[in-house]
């Protein structure tokens, strides 16, 4: 059955599932959901834990032989299976079905995933483990979500805080949403519940915006100028090289390029994601860009990216010397525009 986040503290009270699955990119609100599951379970005895993790080398049997194994001291035992990049591949579906379907009743299961793109969503070991399990589906916390966020976590706290002082922690923590957490505890720590001030806020909230070159990208993919201009501001601030920042916002450019291209031959955007390995939240991403920017833009702007590039190498002839910075805004802003 699919159970909202929300949810999941009402259904904890009553009795527990035999298995659960977390699906989420939030790794903060995964991490809590998980937690509660696993205090519920130590609260009903499975005071043993095992824990396995989808990796290059896991063999899937060691799944099923911690299902059916006892425990030494006879406790009901907790498995969690970890699969962080959501492929389970052929050998996996098929032991994830059959495990979904023997379900040990002296165990409870906790599978946790990343959000699943649209295609693997529709795969026979999801509808396997959606049917068996307790199957929590954290959407993401988007930017202009965050604000309202931020509150009620102040308010489960018992402190508020006005628009204005909302809107600089979610600048600061730049859609972190751990830093966001850790600064909402401090302000708990440092004052008293009740209202704060915006100079409480600003005092003691630090710069912890993490500024990320791959963040960068999302904020021209999504045509978010400001934050574009703010994240180049504090990548150069901070120090970040920048043939690194150029690299990851020309690849992006040749990616919008390849996709539109394509489109123009007639060929369905899916398919063109699929051939391209894009999913997830820049998948989604993906479209409203190919709408907003045409073929021509993108192609000035590889070339644009090209002169960039020749700047930051000193390459360029002086009547073209200029900030490499400031090209390369002018570059990234002509894409999100």
């Amino acid at each position: 059955m699919q159970l909202r986040l929300e949810a999941l503290d009402g259904h904890l009270a009553k009795n527990l599932a035999q298995l659960y699955v977390i699906a989420s990119d939030e790794h903060l609100l995964a991490l809590e959901a998980a937690d509660r599951i696993r205090k519920a379970a130590r609260a009903q005895g499975y005071t043993e834990r095992d824990v396995l993790s989808v990796e290059r080398t896991f063999k899937w049997g060691e799944l099923l032989a911690a299902n059916q194994a006892l425990s030494l001291f006879g406790d009901k035992k907790l498995i969690e299976l970890r699969i962080p990049t959501g492929k389970p591949g052929k050998d996996g579906s098929a032991a994830l079905q059959a495990y979904a379907k023997d379900l040990s009743p002296d165990n409870l299961t906790l599978i946790t995933l990343p959000k699943l793109d649209w295609q693997t969503a529709k795969a026979s070991w999801v509808t396997a483990l959606q049917q068996a399990a307790v199957y929590i589906d954290i959407p993401n916390i988007e930017r202009a979500q965050l604000p309202a966020w931020i509150g009620n976590r102040l308010a489960s706290q018992g402190q508020s805080a006005e628009r204005q002082s909302l809107d600089f922690i979610a600048d600061r923590v730049e859609g972190n949403l751990l830093a966001a957490h850790q600064e909402i505890q401090k302000l708990g720590l440092l004052h008293e519940p009740g209202k704060l001030t915006f100079e409480q806020v600003h005092d003691a909230v630090l710069n912890v915006a993490r500024y990320d070159v791959f963040k960068l990208s999302e904020a021209m993919l999504t045509g978010d100028t400001a934050r574009l201009v703010r994240m180049l501001e504090g990548l150069k601030g901070e120090g970040e090289a920048l043939p690194l920042v150029l690299w990851a916002v020309a690849e992006e450019i040749r990616t919008l390029l390849k996709l539109k291209s394509g489109m123009g031959q007639g060929r369905p955007l899916n398919a063109l994601l699929k051939e391209y390995r894009i999913w997830g939240p820049r998948e989604r991403m993906m479209e409203p860009a190919l709408r907003r920017v045409s073929l021509a833009t993108l192609e000035a702007a590889l070339q644009q990216a090209a002169q960039v590039d020749r700047m930051v190498k000193g390459l360029r002839a002086k009547q073209f010397a200029g900030d490499a910075w400031d090209a390369m805004l002018q570059l990234a802003l002509r894409v999100a525009r």
